[in-house]
Protein backbone atom coordinates (compact mmCIF):
# COMPACT_ATOMS: atom_id res chain seq x y z
CA UNK A 1 0.00 0.00 0.00
CA UNK A 2 1.13 3.20 -0.66
CA UNK A 3 2.44 5.69 2.23
CA UNK A 4 2.78 9.39 2.37
CA UNK A 5 5.01 11.36 4.95
CA UNK A 6 3.30 12.67 8.04
CA UNK A 7 3.85 16.35 8.05
CA UNK A 8 7.44 16.72 8.48
CA UNK A 9 8.07 13.30 10.61
CA UNK A 10 9.67 10.59 9.85
CA UNK A 11 6.95 8.66 10.18
CA UNK A 12 5.32 7.60 6.37
CA UNK A 13 1.85 6.18 6.80
CA UNK A 14 -0.24 4.26 4.65
CA UNK A 15 -3.22 5.80 2.79
CA UNK A 16 -5.91 4.15 4.93
CA UNK A 17 -5.11 3.25 8.75
CA UNK A 18 -6.92 0.82 11.06
CA UNK A 19 -9.28 3.00 13.80
CA UNK A 20 -9.93 1.48 16.78
CA UNK A 21 -12.71 3.67 18.32
CA UNK A 22 -15.48 0.66 17.13
CA UNK A 23 -13.23 -2.23 18.83
CA UNK A 24 -13.83 -0.63 22.13
CA UNK A 25 -17.58 -2.42 21.98
CA UNK A 26 -20.21 -1.44 24.28
CA UNK A 27 -19.79 1.51 26.74
CA UNK A 28 -21.03 5.22 26.81
CA UNK A 29 -19.81 6.54 23.55
CA UNK A 30 -19.52 2.95 21.66
CA UNK A 31 -20.85 1.37 19.21
CA UNK A 32 -22.84 -1.57 20.71
CA UNK A 33 -20.80 -5.20 22.03
CA UNK A 34 -17.91 -6.43 19.08
CA UNK A 35 -16.64 -9.84 20.55
CA UNK A 36 -12.87 -9.82 20.82
CA UNK A 37 -11.85 -12.57 18.50
CA UNK A 38 -13.49 -10.85 15.88
CA UNK A 39 -12.15 -7.34 17.00
CA UNK A 40 -8.52 -8.56 17.09
CA UNK A 41 -9.05 -10.94 14.07
CA UNK A 42 -10.18 -7.22 12.05
CA UNK A 43 -6.77 -5.60 12.97
CA UNK A 44 -5.14 -8.20 11.89
CA UNK A 45 -6.37 -9.10 8.62
CA UNK A 46 -6.54 -4.88 8.24
CA UNK A 47 -2.03 -6.05 8.70
CA UNK A 48 -1.96 -8.39 6.60
CA UNK A 49 -3.76 -6.81 3.70
CA UNK A 50 -0.79 -3.79 4.35
CA UNK A 51 -1.96 -1.18 6.88
CA UNK A 52 1.36 0.03 8.65
CA UNK A 53 -0.37 2.12 11.34
CA UNK A 54 -3.32 1.58 14.13
CA UNK A 55 -5.09 4.53 15.46
CA UNK A 56 -6.23 4.31 19.07
CA UNK A 57 -6.98 5.63 22.35
CA UNK A 58 -7.49 4.85 26.47
CA UNK A 59 -11.10 6.10 26.41
CA UNK A 60 -11.87 4.21 23.74
CA UNK A 61 -13.89 1.09 25.71
CA UNK A 62 -12.26 2.28 28.69
CA UNK A 63 -8.88 0.69 27.62
CA UNK A 64 -10.15 -2.23 26.16
CA UNK A 65 -9.46 -1.17 22.45
CA UNK A 66 -5.46 -0.56 23.37
CA UNK A 67 -5.59 -4.02 24.98
CA UNK A 68 -7.02 -5.83 22.13
CA UNK A 69 -4.72 -3.49 19.84
CA UNK A 70 -1.95 -5.04 22.09
CA UNK A 71 -3.24 -8.91 21.46
CA UNK A 72 -3.36 -7.71 17.88
CA UNK A 73 -0.09 -7.11 17.64
CA UNK A 74 1.81 -9.02 19.58
CA UNK A 75 5.12 -10.79 18.10
CA UNK A 76 5.34 -7.55 15.49
CA UNK A 77 5.27 -4.36 17.27
CA UNK A 78 8.46 -3.15 15.92
CA UNK A 79 6.12 -3.77 12.06
CA UNK A 80 2.86 -1.28 13.12
CA UNK A 81 3.10 2.24 13.88
CA UNK A 82 0.90 2.66 17.52
CA UNK A 83 -1.14 5.87 17.64
CA UNK A 84 -3.10 6.47 20.71
CA UNK A 85 -4.78 9.44 22.59
CA UNK A 86 -4.90 11.39 26.41
CA UNK A 87 -7.13 14.06 27.44
CA UNK A 88 -10.30 12.02 27.96
CA UNK A 89 -10.72 9.93 31.55
CA UNK A 90 -13.08 7.96 33.17
CA UNK A 91 -13.70 7.14 36.61
CA UNK A 92 -15.24 3.67 38.75
CA UNK A 93 -18.32 4.52 37.09
CA UNK A 94 -17.30 4.65 33.99
CA UNK A 95 -18.21 8.77 33.99
CA UNK A 96 -16.17 10.83 31.28
CA UNK A 97 -14.60 14.19 31.94
CA UNK A 98 -11.94 16.22 30.49
CA UNK A 99 -8.40 16.73 32.19
CA UNK A 100 -5.00 17.75 30.31
CA UNK A 101 -3.25 18.28 33.53
CA UNK A 102 0.49 17.61 33.92
CA UNK A 103 -0.10 14.90 36.31
CA UNK A 104 -3.06 13.19 34.60
CA UNK A 105 -1.36 13.19 30.81
CA UNK A 106 2.14 11.58 32.35
CA UNK A 107 -0.64 8.93 33.91
CA UNK A 108 -2.72 8.74 31.23
CA UNK A 109 1.04 7.69 29.10
CA UNK A 110 1.71 5.44 31.43
CA UNK A 111 -1.60 3.54 31.75
CA UNK A 112 -1.46 2.96 27.95
CA UNK A 113 2.20 1.88 27.49
CA UNK A 114 0.86 -0.88 29.78
CA UNK A 115 -2.14 -1.87 28.10
CA UNK A 116 -0.44 -1.51 24.57
CA UNK A 117 2.36 -3.48 26.46
CA UNK A 118 4.95 -1.48 24.00
CA UNK A 119 7.62 1.02 25.56
CA UNK A 120 6.88 3.74 23.25
CA UNK A 121 4.02 5.38 21.62
CA UNK A 122 4.80 6.45 18.10
CA UNK A 123 2.20 9.25 18.13
CA UNK A 124 0.88 10.77 20.80
CA UNK A 125 -2.41 12.96 20.37
CA UNK A 126 -4.57 15.19 23.01
CA UNK A 127 -8.01 13.79 22.23
CA UNK A 128 -10.22 17.20 22.54
CA UNK A 129 -9.32 20.72 23.18
CA UNK A 130 -12.15 20.76 26.07
CA UNK A 131 -9.74 21.53 29.02
CA UNK A 132 -8.89 24.85 27.96
CA UNK A 133 -6.96 26.23 30.53
CA UNK A 134 -4.75 23.25 30.58
CA UNK A 135 -3.66 22.98 26.76
CA UNK A 136 -0.71 24.52 27.07
CA UNK A 137 0.24 22.10 30.21
CA UNK A 138 -0.67 19.01 29.15
CA UNK A 139 1.14 19.89 25.51
CA UNK A 140 4.25 21.11 27.16
CA UNK A 141 4.14 17.42 29.22
CA UNK A 142 3.62 15.50 25.86
CA UNK A 143 6.87 17.57 25.31
CA UNK A 144 8.70 15.87 28.33
CA UNK A 145 7.53 12.38 27.38
CA UNK A 146 8.97 12.99 23.89
CA UNK A 147 12.53 14.43 25.42
CA UNK A 148 11.93 10.79 27.68
CA UNK A 149 11.69 8.50 24.38
CA UNK A 150 8.21 7.44 26.15
CA UNK A 151 6.72 8.83 22.87
CA UNK A 152 8.86 9.85 19.16
CA UNK A 153 5.85 12.42 17.96
CA UNK A 154 2.88 14.44 19.32
CA UNK A 155 0.25 15.42 17.52
CA UNK A 156 -3.72 16.68 18.49
CA UNK A 157 -7.02 15.62 17.52
CA UNK A 158 -10.10 17.97 16.90
CA UNK A 159 -8.29 21.35 17.32
CA UNK A 160 -9.01 24.45 15.69
CA UNK A 161 -6.36 26.46 14.35
CA UNK A 162 -6.84 28.76 17.75
CA UNK A 163 -5.81 25.94 19.44
CA UNK A 164 -2.94 24.71 17.28
CA UNK A 165 -1.23 27.87 17.10
CA UNK A 166 -1.26 27.76 21.11
CA UNK A 167 0.41 24.71 20.95
CA UNK A 168 2.87 24.97 18.04
CA UNK A 169 4.73 28.32 19.93
CA UNK A 170 5.65 25.22 23.01
CA UNK A 171 6.86 22.67 20.84
CA UNK A 172 5.85 21.19 17.10
CA UNK A 173 2.66 19.42 16.52
CA UNK A 174 3.54 16.52 14.06
CA UNK A 175 -0.02 15.48 13.53
CA UNK A 176 -3.82 17.08 13.27
CA UNK A 177 -6.52 14.17 13.53
CA UNK A 178 -9.75 16.33 12.39
CA UNK A 179 -13.07 14.71 11.33
CA UNK A 180 -13.28 14.82 7.66
CA UNK A 181 -15.65 13.23 5.12
CA UNK A 182 -18.09 14.69 2.45
CA UNK A 183 -20.10 15.89 5.08
CA UNK A 184 -17.85 17.18 7.43
CA UNK A 185 -15.46 19.57 5.70
CA UNK A 186 -15.27 22.96 8.32
CA UNK A 187 -11.36 22.20 8.21
CA UNK A 188 -11.01 23.30 4.32
CA UNK A 189 -11.70 26.73 5.74
CA UNK A 190 -8.75 27.26 7.94
CA UNK A 191 -7.40 23.97 9.05
CA UNK A 192 -5.55 22.41 5.76
CA UNK A 193 -3.86 25.32 5.04
CA UNK A 194 -2.69 25.70 8.70
CA UNK A 195 -1.09 22.25 8.76
CA UNK A 196 0.40 22.86 5.19
CA UNK A 197 2.34 26.04 6.01
CA UNK A 198 3.83 24.58 9.33
CA UNK A 199 4.85 20.29 8.14
CA UNK A 200 1.92 19.39 10.22
CA UNK A 201 0.37 15.93 9.13
CA UNK A 202 -3.31 15.29 8.41
CA UNK A 203 -4.87 12.08 9.71
CA UNK A 204 -8.46 12.26 8.48
CA UNK A 205 -11.62 10.19 10.89
CA UNK A 206 -14.74 9.03 10.14
CA UNK A 207 -14.24 9.87 6.25
CA UNK A 208 -17.72 7.86 6.08
CA UNK A 209 -19.55 9.39 8.44
CA UNK A 210 -19.38 6.91 11.09
CA UNK A 211 -21.13 4.68 8.23
CA UNK A 212 -23.41 6.94 6.56
CA UNK A 213 -21.05 6.99 3.36
CA UNK A 214 -20.88 3.08 3.17
CA UNK A 215 -23.45 2.53 0.99
CA UNK A 216 -25.00 -0.37 3.32
CA UNK A 217 -25.98 1.91 6.20
CA UNK A 218 -29.28 0.87 8.06
CA UNK A 219 -30.35 2.19 11.32
CA UNK A 220 -31.82 -1.60 11.37
CA UNK A 221 -28.45 -2.59 12.12
CA UNK A 222 -27.50 -0.27 14.77
CA UNK A 223 -27.55 -1.91 18.79
CA UNK A 224 -29.36 0.13 21.11
CA UNK A 225 -26.11 1.70 22.84
CA UNK A 226 -24.85 2.66 20.03
CA UNK A 227 -23.99 6.51 20.27
CA UNK A 228 -25.33 7.00 16.71
CA UNK A 229 -28.66 6.33 18.12
CA UNK A 230 -28.88 9.84 19.85
CA UNK A 231 -26.61 11.60 16.64
CA UNK A 232 -28.16 14.31 15.25
CA UNK A 233 -27.19 12.86 11.54
CA UNK A 234 -28.93 9.81 11.62
CA UNK A 235 -32.22 11.13 12.62
CA UNK A 236 -35.17 12.18 10.75
CA UNK A 237 -35.62 14.26 8.05
CA UNK A 238 -31.67 14.67 8.00
CA UNK A 239 -30.95 10.60 7.59
CA UNK A 240 -33.33 10.34 4.56
CA UNK A 241 -31.58 13.37 3.24
CA UNK A 242 -28.27 11.94 3.42
CA UNK A 243 -29.26 8.44 2.52
CA UNK A 244 -30.56 10.14 -0.77
CA UNK A 245 -27.00 11.72 -1.45
CA UNK A 246 -25.32 8.53 -1.05
CA UNK A 247 -27.74 6.54 -3.29
CA UNK A 248 -26.50 9.58 -5.80
CA UNK A 249 -22.82 8.92 -5.27
CA UNK A 250 -23.39 5.43 -6.48
CA UNK A 251 -22.97 5.58 -10.30
CA UNK A 252 -19.80 7.34 -9.68
CA UNK A 253 -18.66 4.70 -7.44
CA UNK A 254 -19.42 1.81 -10.05
CA UNK A 255 -17.80 3.85 -12.99
CA UNK A 256 -14.45 3.25 -11.03
CA UNK A 257 -15.37 -0.54 -9.92
CA UNK A 258 -15.41 0.66 -6.78
CA UNK A 259 -17.93 1.03 -3.87
CA UNK A 260 -19.36 4.11 -2.45
CA UNK A 261 -17.62 3.76 0.82
CA UNK A 262 -13.95 3.56 -0.94
CA UNK A 263 -14.86 6.76 -2.85
CA UNK A 264 -15.52 8.21 0.27
CA UNK A 265 -12.21 7.38 1.16
CA UNK A 266 -10.48 8.14 -2.15
CA UNK A 267 -12.44 11.55 -1.75
CA UNK A 268 -10.57 12.99 1.57
CA UNK A 269 -7.19 11.31 0.05
CA UNK A 270 -7.66 13.73 -3.22
CA UNK A 271 -6.18 16.20 -0.92
CA UNK A 272 -2.64 16.68 -0.73
CA UNK A 273 -2.46 18.25 3.14
CA UNK A 274 -3.94 14.14 3.73
CA UNK A 275 -1.25 12.13 5.00
CA UNK A 276 -4.19 9.04 5.86
CA UNK A 277 -7.70 8.41 6.40
CA UNK A 278 -8.67 6.24 9.47
CA UNK A 279 -11.15 3.41 9.07
CA UNK A 280 -12.74 1.75 11.56
CA UNK A 281 -13.79 -1.85 11.16
CA UNK A 282 -14.84 -4.25 13.75
CA UNK A 283 -14.64 -7.32 11.48
CA UNK A 284 -12.29 -8.83 8.96
CA UNK A 285 -14.99 -8.48 5.85
CA UNK A 286 -15.01 -4.49 6.83
CA UNK A 287 -11.31 -4.04 6.47
CA UNK A 288 -10.97 -6.37 3.14
CA UNK A 289 -13.44 -3.56 1.60
CA UNK A 290 -12.09 -0.33 2.94
CA UNK A 291 -8.86 -0.77 2.01
CA UNK A 292 -9.56 -0.44 -1.74
CA UNK A 293 -10.33 3.23 -1.14
CA UNK A 294 -6.58 4.15 -1.23
CA UNK A 295 -4.19 3.88 -3.95
CA UNK A 296 -6.11 5.29 -7.09
CA UNK A 297 -7.73 8.93 -7.56
CA UNK A 298 -11.48 10.60 -8.52
CA UNK A 299 -11.43 12.37 -12.42
CA UNK A 300 -11.84 16.15 -11.46
CA UNK A 301 -15.81 15.79 -13.87
CA UNK A 302 -16.40 13.63 -11.32
CA UNK A 303 -15.40 15.49 -7.94
CA UNK A 304 -17.14 18.53 -9.67
CA UNK A 305 -20.53 16.02 -9.83
CA UNK A 306 -20.12 15.40 -6.24
CA UNK A 307 -19.66 19.04 -4.98
CA UNK A 308 -23.18 20.22 -7.31
CA UNK A 309 -24.53 16.57 -5.55
CA UNK A 310 -23.35 18.10 -1.92
CA UNK A 311 -24.77 21.72 -2.54
CA UNK A 312 -28.10 20.41 -3.55
CA UNK A 313 -27.81 18.18 -0.04
CA UNK A 314 -26.94 21.69 1.64
CA UNK A 315 -29.77 23.08 0.86
CA UNK A 316 -32.24 20.62 1.71
CA UNK A 317 -30.49 20.61 4.83
CA UNK A 318 -30.87 24.18 5.59
CA UNK A 319 -34.53 24.03 4.89
CA UNK A 320 -35.05 21.74 7.47
CA UNK A 321 -33.63 23.07 10.95
CA UNK A 322 -30.14 24.42 10.40
CA UNK A 323 -28.79 20.80 10.67
CA UNK A 324 -25.77 21.73 8.16
CA UNK A 325 -24.66 24.37 10.59
CA UNK A 326 -24.70 21.73 13.63
CA UNK A 327 -22.18 19.12 11.74
CA UNK A 328 -20.03 21.79 10.93
CA UNK A 329 -18.12 23.66 13.30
Amino acid sequence: MITRQLGNSDLHLTEVGFGAWAVGGDWKFGWGHTPADEAVAAIRRGLELGINWIDTAAIYGLGRSEELVAKAIEGHRDEVIVATKCSLVWDDKGEVGDNLTRGSVRRECENSLRRLNTDFIDLYQIHWPNDDPHIEEGWEEIGRLIEEGKVRYGGVSNFLTSHLDRAESIHHVSSLQPPYSMLRRFIEDEELQWCAEKGTGVIAYSPMQSGLLTGTFSMEKVQDTDFRQKAGEYQEPNLSINLDFVEKLRPIAQKYDKTVAQLAIAWVLRRPEVTSAIVGARKPSQIEETVGGAGWTIEQEDLDTIETLLQDRENRLREQNGFLIQINR
